[in-house]
């Protein structure tokens, strides 16, 4: 017991004041179907404005004004080289304005699910905009070899500084890695020296993150079982790093029984976009309440 009790006193030390995401529940304010996109794998707000990529035929991405709801622009662009489909099944777009941007895409390599390929590819960002294929707008292709199973990068903040995050999906053993973003840029494997900047255990089947910059939190947008059912798992960042183990602030699970690909807040942390691999009702507007 007494071995108990010192445990307990230095996990508390070490971790330290838990911060709150200001949220005790996440209320579904309503939903619309998104269509074209074959399954929705992820969304992401730049700028103000909102896009959800997903793998049609191809791995494509559309452009959204967000208000009340989603409405589609017109802007569609294409995960293409040369008219071929190089980024299949995207899953995780990280850009913050300063460094690389950089697009997952996690290759099943078998039926079951065992196998996997992941890769990072960096892109130019304003130029894919542009031309909205990535025609001259592909800047290196990396192989995320250090991955368990599957890659979803993401910028977060780790001691002052930018760094790219990814997750595994699977059953267990699963992580959160996190890259040095210029020594990423420059390597071809991110199991290479110096790309990898520390790591934590977390929880099975993350589909995606999202990080809330001003709270130092990060979101793993998660299904409760295998491909199915919705979950939010807020993580003290810093805490988790230190620990090598995630620290949960709060986890929130939603009554429904399809599969969560992907999740934004808004610049308010009030409120954002969900959605999932339906065909149907396939994003949920989101509140987060007190």
């Amino acid at each position: 017991m007494k071995k108990n009790i010192l445990l307990l006193a230095s996990l508390f030390l070490l971790i330290g004041l838990v911060p709150d995401t200001g949220a005790q529940q996440i209320e579904i304010k309503n939903t619309m179907t998104l269509d074209s996109l074959g399954a929705a794998q992820g969304i992401t707000f730049i700028n103000g404005e909102c896009f959800v990529y997903g793998d049609r035929e191809i791995g494509m991405m559309r452009k959204y004004v967000f208000h009340d709801s989603l409405t589609y622009t017109g802007n569609e662009y294409r995960f293409t080289l040369d008219k071929i489909d190089l980024i299949n099944h995207p899953t995780g777009i990280a850009w913050n304005g300063h460094g690389p941007t950089f697009i997952g895409n996690s290759i099943r390599l078998n039926p079951e699910g065992t196998k996997w390929k992941a890769v990072i590819y960096a892109i130019d960002w304003d130029g894919f905009l542009e031309s909205k294929t990535l025609d001259g707008n592909l800047l290196t292709t990396i192989e995320d070899d250090a991955c368990i199973q599957g890659t979803r990068p993401e910028y977060v903040q780790y001691q002052g500084e930018w760094m790219v995050a990814t997750a595994d999906y699977g059953p267990g053993k699963n992580e959160v890695r996190l890259y040095h973003p210029e020594n990423l840029l420059n390597s071809k494997k991110t199991s290479e020296a110096g790309v990898l900047v520390g790591k934590f255990n977390c929880s099975p089947w993350v589909q995606n993150l999202h990080w809330m910059a001003d709270e130092k939190i990060l979101v793993l947008i998660q299904n409760q079982i295998e491909g199915r059912r919705w979950r939010f798992t807020f993580l003290d960042f810093e805490a988790s790093m230190k620990l090598g183990s995630e620290v949960v602030i709060k986890t929130i699970d939603i009554d429904r029984a399809d599969e969560l690909e992907g999740f934004a807040l808004m610049g308010n942390l009030k409120q954002g976009v969900a959605v999932s691999s339906s065909r149907k009702d396939n994003a949920a507007i989101i509140t987060l309440h007190d």
